[in-house]
């Protein structure tokens, strides 16, 4: 096992991965731009690294400055997190050719199946339903092939995830400016301009498949996530399992993930994601080749540590489960993403100093977050404050201990979506289970005017 471990990374990510290390008796170097010099992964973090300037593109998106930071300090490897480096094959290379294990897949696997247009073609020769859509990156033509797709399409891109670099198109007039839109935030977001298309499939949910697999060929498949409550193609409610899927549609679900990775010979952890239509068919959608966000409620309902097998597969261990490529789980987990943002004003981010920070407890309550009373959010990176999980026998159960720590949860000094949370769980459609991707935009239209007020 290692010795030392950089997180190269920031905010709750960094801080939840130096708790794993800490039980593991790993050493832990924090790495940070100059906005996150008081930020709680550098006060927890054994050792801690300044590597840049604030914006990302000159610190966290330094692939030279991560690995002098890994060298100066001895780690023997790095957890990339999510975000930033975490899906970039040539960081992984880096780290490879620096002597430096890289906690993640390999880049091979990385260029696999984290190049969405790519893990695309993988899927299908795999015989897993795909969406309709290009088979290569559109760099011309691109009227042309959008035609040959069929509108509405989606626009999204090849090389990251998170909702950067995601448009949909309804009408051929639209084409060229979403266009560069989609290739300029890709760009930005992950050094990588190449978009594909997709046909737009209306309202399906969101379901996503975590796997984890090492060196000596064991294979998990996890229970189904539902990630259908999102705004701007951005998660903001997890749950798991899902409310629309049955044990026959799971072990599917599953099996799917475990054939793409076995298929590219992957080790670690990833997530394979699925759209579900409202006539219960699934179709692959693309792969995380890395921890998600929402990876609590996985947690929480099978008493797995994914980062401990995240570091047992990159250290050639096996995987802390070898009885199949299934696991038992109990109860019912949601998440939801406690974001600097105003939702009654288009969820505008919002930035300052927290002045108040009391965050839930009690049974069944988790809260992961770098955040502390006092704290100055920075401007520059992603908005996400916390994340607040509970776990309960039944889903009933976990929406009312939702409902609960919701209500418990204070924040003063910026504006965050805990009220959009409450309205999320007092809404009749979310308790019944019965959510989709428009569920964000249908509980808002009549919401906001009169928040605003």
């Amino acid at each position: 096992m290692f010795k030392k471990v950089l997180i190269a990374n920031r905010g709750e990510i960094a801080v939840r991965v130096i708790r794993t290390l800490r039980e593991m008796e790993i050493g832990s170097v924090a790495v940070y731009s100059q906005a996150d010099h008081s930020s709680l992964h550098v006060r927890l973090a054994d050792e801690a690294v300044c590597i840049g300037p604030a914006m990302a593109r000159e610190s966290y998106l330094s692939i030279p400055s991560v690995i002098a930071a890994a060298k100066i300090t001895g780690a023997d490897a790095i957890h990339p997190g999510y975000g930033f480096l975490a899906e970039n094959a040539e960081f992984s290379a880096a780290c490879r050719d620096n002597g430096i294990t890289f906690i993640g897949p390999s880049p091979k696997s990385i260029e696999q199946l984290g190049h969405k247009a790519e893990a695309r073609k993988m899927a299908a020769k795999a015989g897993i339903p795909v969406t309709p859509g290009t088979k290569d990156c559109v760099h011309k033509d691109a009227a042309e092939h959008a035609a040959k797709v069929g509108y509405p399409i989606m626009i999204k891109a090849a090389a990251g995830g998170g909702g950067k670099g995601i448009r949909i198109v309804r009408e051929a007039g639209q084409l060229k400016n979403e266009m560069n839109i989609a290739q300029s935030e890709s760009k930005a977001a992950f050094g990588n301009g190449d978009v594909y298309f997709e046909k737009y499939i209306e309202l399906p949910r969101h379901i996503e498949v975590q796997f984890a697999r090492d060196v000596h060929g064991n294979t998990i498949a996890f229970p189904e996530r539902d990630c259908s409550i999102q705004r701007r193609h951005q998660k903001l409610v997890e749950e798991s399992p899902s409310p629309a899927v049955n044990k026959a549609l799971r072990e599917k679900l599953e099996d799917a993930a475990v054939k793409l990775a076995e298929a590219a010979n992957y080790v670690g952890v990833g997530t394979v994601e699925f759209l579900l239509d409202q006539q219960g068919n699934f179709y692959f959608m693309e792969v995380n080749t890395r921890l998600q966000v929402e990876h609590p409620v996985t947690e929480c309902i099978t008493g797995f540590d994914l980062v401990r097998e995240q570091l047992l597969a990159a250290a050639g261990e096996k995987l802390s489960y070898t009885g199949g490529h299934t696991v038992s789980y109990r109860g019912h987990s949601i998440e939801h993403r406690v974001n600097a943002e105003d939702f009654t004003r288009n969820f505008a981010p919002s930035a300052g100093r927290i002045e108040d920070w009391l965050v839930p407890g009690g049974p069944g309550v988790r809260v992961d977050t770098h955040v502390y009373a006092g704290y100055n959010l920075p401007i520059y990176y992603d908005s996400m404050l916390a994340k607040l999980i509970v776990w309960a026998p039944t889903r009933e159960m976990a929406v009312a201990r939702s409902r609960r720590a919701l209500q418990d949860f204070q924040v003063k000094g910026v504006h965050t979506t805990i009220d959009a949370h409450k309205l999320i769980v007092e809404n009749e459609e979310f308790r019944a289970g019965r959510t989709d991707t428009g569920f964000m935009e249908r509980l808002l239209a009549p919401a906001v005017p009169a928040a605003a007020k």
